[in-house]
């Protein structure tokens, strides 16, 4: 028996026939190995019967394992032609789960809604040049999400598991506490894509749970990460002094949430900026 799941020489093929070469500019590297693709659909756990959203599904390779696994998959692909080919492969090799696929060409960072019941999983290998935006917006705009499984850039993943107080801590961290508890979920070496990165990458799990209790809002809460990393250097006092309106303003502010003036902003857990928020809307 054939295996359903896209292996090298059928993904060269394929690419070959489409006339699709990975580009750069929409971060295209295809796995390449149906052991992998399993390992992933497996630490991600998902259910038979679940609605999983899979973004920059490529060639087809993980979407193959999740419908495999019995979910039911929309798959959100940037590039037309790919888009255009995805139901054609699941039809040719996985038949009896084509009518579990929905596909919607478009831009992930511009999706505001999906196809079919809301999904309770986003599972995919994100396109590296747009990996944190992707997550955040769609942890942001899709609240149905209990989990996420994402193969990313090794780097990428050590910044959205780094913990207060690490040399990776920044932005990204920071962002993604606010919706869900991150923790790396293995590594994936660079032999099973084509073509093959310079890079490694690393699986990283999300897990939803409740956003810091605050009066603040989250854009609000935002606003204060991105302007205490501006300059990850600088003091509290000094980093927030443009959005507080003074270094005198930032310093009440900061004395009125508890924070020392003289902190620097990676030693801060989320709810830390929360509290920061809320001083300095009152």
């Amino acid at each position: 028996m054939t295996d359903a799941l896209l292996g090298p020489a059928s993904i060269r093929d394929l690419a070959g026939r489409l006339g699709v070469r990975p580009t750069k500019t929409w971060g295209q590297n295809f796995v390449v190995d149906a052991g992998t693709v399993r390992k992933i659909v497996r630490t991600a756990g998902v259910r038979e019967g679940e609605h999983v959203v899979e973004v920059g599904p490529g060639l087809g390779s993980l979407t193959l394992g999740l419908l495999e696994a019995g979910a039911h998959v929309v798959a959100v692909e940037i590039d037309p032609a790919l888009a255009r080919q995805l139901p054609h492969t699941v039809a040719e090799r996985l038949p009896e789960a084509a009518d579990r696929l929905d596909v919607l060409p478009a831009d992930a960072l511009t999706v505001t809604t999906l196809p079919g019941p809301p999904p309770t999983a986003l599972v995919a290998n994100l396109p590296y040049n747009v990996a944190v935006p992707v997550l955040l917006s769609f942890l942001e705009r899709f609240d149905s999400l209990e989990r996420v499984l994402v193969m990313v850039q090794a780097e990428v993943a050590d910044r959205l598991v780094a913990p207060p107080g690490s040399r990776t801590y920044g932005i990204p961290s920071a962002k993604a506490a606010w919706y869900a508890e991150a923790r790396r979920a293995g590594s994936v070496g660079r032999a099973v894509f084509w073509p093959v990165p310079r890079v490694d990458s690393a699986l990283v799990a999300l897990e939803r749970r409740e956003p810091p209790t605050t009066t603040a809002s989250r854009k609000a809460v935002f606003a204060v990460v991105d302007a205490a990393f501006a300059q990850r250097r600088k003091t509290l006092r000094a980093a927030l002094a443009g959005l507080a309106g003074s270094g005198e303003a930032a310093e009440r502010a900061l004395r009125t949430a508890g924070i020392d003036p003289t902190t620097r902003g990676e030693r801060l857990h989320i709810t830390g900026f929360a509290r920061i928020a809320e001083a300095l809307a009152s």
